[in-house]
């Protein structure tokens, strides 16, 4: 196909142009990571690195993705390591992938979901730990084609994705339950090679079968360090066959973006990053898990991430059938509405340099600020009684620089009147009630790059009748 040998060319002559490269710094990685050498960058990490602004330019403009955990443990329904916390003996556990009949063609409604909500990629287990293949592999019978399903999964995901113009992503655990050497293989080299050649099959497969593939998101890679698991090869292999895609830190090796899991942590400076969080407290379809974020918790957690330069990507957990639960749907459509009108204060916003604010969220692109403000101040108590004034809210930035040309509202691109001193900028004129919901946008244009430092400010403050008898 075009696509393939056109990238591939690229790719290999920026491997071969990038021989040289070292790998910058430390990167801290999850699990039993395997750690880089001071010395020189292997080839695939030179390619890589040579290559990884254009492989993931689309990556930091979209900013927000779809996670999906769907497997046996959704019959279940009680979290997605039921199999381990419960103790379920794999004779049992197996009888699951008769009866995980999901009805035809679910990934369509994900994938719409997706779409209104505002995000621009998706992410599927195609296996997770419990070992069971979601699509038509040739490598075990324990898999979607063979099993209850009697079709391939990930055959219908990548086509419902590609139809609502969204970038595909797949999820491959490392680990696995159900392998006879999926343990075994920590003290049996024997079983590491049968082990690892089997891993590497199947992740051929993925990277074979289903056109261009954007994400590949490794996850767990326990019992085995990334020298055991041969991540090198592994990784070479997948951008032989896969040479635009991007990959995570997972598998041992730093990939090409650092991925903390139910916090917000940037990475170091030039370091991409993503979170990955639950809506609720599961990845799994969790029947009895009611923990539901609110569309403001979201949209705060897409600014944060926005602020330090990341991605956020969003969990669902289909029921067995793959209808997704309603919470789901209404958190996530909720988000949606807010993006019609916001997502210029999301998608393509660079890393800030920003204090924290009790009231607001912050997101630049370029000298253009992004005030997200999730609390609005409202009118003061005294503007209650003192009716013959006309009640003015007032929304304060302490330890903004550099000068600010202009503001505007994002949902109604009205022009917001502002002063600005020393310590801080003062929008003022505000209406009573906030604008929007569940967070109004305030759009900043400065003569340079925003930057707010309460620190800085500090010294400026004017002291009175300190240490004076």
């Amino acid at each position: 196909m075009d696509w393939i040998e056109n990238t591939r060319r690229s790719f290999l002559k920026g491997l071969g142009a990038a021989g040289a490269i070292a790998v910058t710094g430390n990167v801290p990685t999850l699990g039993s990571q395997a750690s880089q050498g001071a010395g020189q960058a292997s080839s695939i990490e030179a390619g890589m690195n040579a290559t990884r602004a254009r492989r993931m330019a689309w990556w930091h403009e979209a900013k927000f993705g779809m996670f999906i955990h769907w497997g046996l443990y959704s019959v279940i329904g009680q979290h997605e390591w039921a199999k381990e916390v419960e103790g379920v003996p794999f004779p049992q556990y197996e009888i699951l992938a008769r009866h995980f009949t999901p009805k035809p063609n679910a990934a369509r409604d994900w994938a719409r979901l997706a779409r209104r909500a505002g995000q621009k990629y998706m992410v599927m287990t195609t296996k997770h730990h419990e070992g069971f293949c979601q699509w038509d592999t040739q490598l075990t019978d324990y898999c979607a084609a063979k099993q209850g399903p009697g079709r391939d999964l990930v055959r219908e995901f990548v086509e419902a994705v590609r139809g609502e113009g969204l970038r595909v992503g797949f999820y491959y655990s490392l680990m696995d339950w159900h392998h006879p050497d999926g343990a075994k293989c920590k003290t049996d080299e024997a079983a590491r090679k049968r082990f690892v050649e089997y891993t590497h099959g199947l992740i051929r497969e993925l990277m074979t079968n289903y056109g261009k593939i954007d994400v590949l998101w490794y996850d767990v890679d326990w019992p085995l360090t990334a020298a055991q698991w041969e991540s090198e090869r592994m990784n070479e292999m997948v951008f032989a066959l896969q040479p635009g895609i991007i990959v995570n830190n997972r598998n041992g090796l730093p990939g090409d973006f650092s991925t903390p899991e139910q916090n917000i942590e940037a990475a170091p400076e030039g370091r991409a990053w993503e979170t990955c969080m639950t809506l609720n407290d599961s990845w799994g379809f969790n029947r009895g898990d009611d923990s539901w974020k609110t569309p403001k918790t979201i949209v705060q957690n897409l600014a944060e991430c926005a602020r330090g330069g990341g991605n956020y990507l969003l969990n669902i957990g289909p029921k067995p059938d793959g209808s997704i639960p309603d919470e789901s749907v209404n958190v996530l459509e909720s988000v949606g509405k807010w993006l019609d009108t916001n997502g210029k204060a999301i998608y393509g916003t660079e890393r800030g340099s920003f204090d924290w604010n009790s009231n607001a969220g912050y997101s630049r692109r370029g000298n253009t600020l992004y005030i997200h403000q999730h609390y609005w101040p409202g009118h003061t108590p005294a503007a209650e009684w003192l009716s013959f004034f006309q009640p003015e809210v007032v929304i304060a930035i302490g330890g903004l620089k550099p000068k600010v040309k202009s503001a505007r509202l994002l949902k109604t691109g009205e022009n917001v009147a502002f002063t600005q001193d020393e310590f801080s900028l003062r929008l003022t004129g505000l209406p009573l009630q906030a604008p929007d919901e569940p967070a109004t946008v305030i759009e900043v244009e400065c003569d340079g790059e925003p930057a707010i430092s309460h620190e800085s400010m500090r010294p400026l403050w004017p002291r009175y009748k300190v240490g004076m008898s």
